[in-house]
């Protein structure tokens, strides 16, 4: 057995795929490393950080990204910027990080797709957010589409935008409401995602007018709007390379480790069928 410990922390996680995906990245780094899942609802945080000294590192979702910072001694830049985290290495402090950028710029880089031009952002949640920062500080021209009735919190990460990036430009609009030609099209909203994979955010004539697709819903590995952007000859990547990708900088933090494109592949296929395996 490892002694080194690792874990993710959230709640509810019955439905993470953390522990196959880091001891797949353990076992092709050659470290050593035992990973496990600990369910943390907020509430019982505090008296779980004594536990949690206790391990090598870790990583945190939903809904305790934000709600670990109080317990921790620093914050790297993205995480400060974001005031989120997602992974924490112990030693003789405690210093939180998140991957979540990196592990969506490594997806791109990856699947060939290039960050620049005309970006349209769908959903307003976490994980846009994500990419809402790191499309104005690539210096794309950004059109962030949301829901009618999430218009109040599209403004709200307009304006924290605009003042945290000086010279970033983004418009906003209704989904349906989104027209014209864009370099890179953004999924992050949930719908496509299993068990509804009929669905598509957009409409297929505004698939046509972008060069690129990222879609952040990682169940099923290619989606319907994945699908329909390769019929129509776009660069298509799938949110499993995002999730991945974003394990695997843990494991940079951690111990330094560093994979192969054709590694990452592998994994994110190999993780795949283990998901539908596990959870359909």
């Amino acid at each position: 057995m490892s002694s080194r410990k690792f874990a993710v922390i959230g709640h509810p996680i019955g439905h993470t795929m953390s522990p196959f995906i880091h001891e797949r990245l353990f076992a092709l780094a050659g470290t050593d490393g035992e990973y496990t899942v600990i369910d943390v609802p907020p509430s019982e945080l505090p008296v779980k950080i004594k536990e949690l000294d206790a391990l090598y590192g870790y990583n945190i979702t939903i809904p305790n990204k934000q709600s670990i910072i109080p317990f921790l001694d620093s914050l790297d830049e993205k995480a400060e910027l974001y005031g989120s985290v997602n992974t924490v290495k112990n030693g003789e402090t405690r210093r939180g990080y998140t991957t979540d950028p990196d592990g969506f710029l490594k997806a791109l880089r990856y699947g060939g797709i290039p960050f620049r031009g005309k970006v349209a952002i769908l959903g307003c949640g976490g994980v846009a957010r994500t990419f809402v920062f790191e499309a104005a500080l690539a210096g794309c021209d950004i059109t962030l589409a949301v829901r009618q009735e999430d218009i109040p919190v599209q403004t709200a990460l307009r304006d924290e935008l605009i003042s945290k990036v000086p010279g970033a430009v983004i418009k906003c609009c209704t989904i349906p409401q989104l027209s014209g030609d864009h370099d890179l099209l953004v999924n992050a909203t949930p719908i496509g995602m299993y068990p509804k994979t009929d669905a598509m955010v957009v409409d297929k004539k505004v698939i046509e007018r972008c060069e690129n697709v990222f879609d952040a819903v990682y169940n099923p590995l290619k989606t319907k709007l994945v699908l329909c952007a390769e019929a129509n000859g776009s660069r298509a990547v799938g949110g499993m390379s995002m999730l991945v990708w974003q394990a695997a900088v843990s494991h940079e933090i951690w111990d330094g480790s560093e994979y192969s494109k054709e590694d990452i592949d592998e994994l994110v296929k190999d993780a795949a069928k283990e998901q539908t395996r596990k959870f359909g």
